[in-house]
């Protein structure tokens, strides 16, 4: 079982990819609370899983890196994990190179609150011709 901050985080987003979304609970506290792009909430990794089969066809994270921030204690720790989603749109169509920004907030050894921002919906309004990149 992972016990540092950095090991929880990833631990947790690769069984939330496969996806996974018990095991991925197995990771997060009772009062877990997740804020995705658009102000979403969400308080189970399956209601996040559920969002993302109906926005991709399928969809992985590329971990670029996982940054503790100094100061942290065992009753909160902060831990940023950076890098890019790479997968399917529903229709089909490949993407790579997405960025995204995943914040997290870790109590006792558990994710407590994990906030998400990406390039997708950006992306989208493009694919849709609404926003010229």
């Amino acid at each position: 079982m992972p016990s540092s901050p950095a090991e929880i985080v990833e631990a947790y987003l690769t069984a939330h990819m496969i996806p996974d979304p018990v095991a991925a609970k197995a990771f997060v506290a009772p009062n877990f609370d997740i804020t995705f792009t658009g102000g979403r909430k969400m308080k189970d990794p399956a209601e996040a899983s559920a969002f993302n089969k109906g926005r991709y066809k399928w969809v992985k994270k590329k971990f670029e890196r996982t940054e503790v921030v100094t100061g942290g204690t065992p009753e909160e720790t902060v831990v940023y994990n950076i890098g890019t989603l790479y997968g399917e749109w529903p229709d089909g169509t490949a993407f790579e190179g997405n960025r995204y920004v995943d914040r997290y907030v870790l109590a006792r050894g558990k994710i407590v609150k994990m906030s998400v921002w990406n390039d997708s919906a950006e992306i989208l309004l493009d694919r849709a011709g609404l926003v010229p990149l």
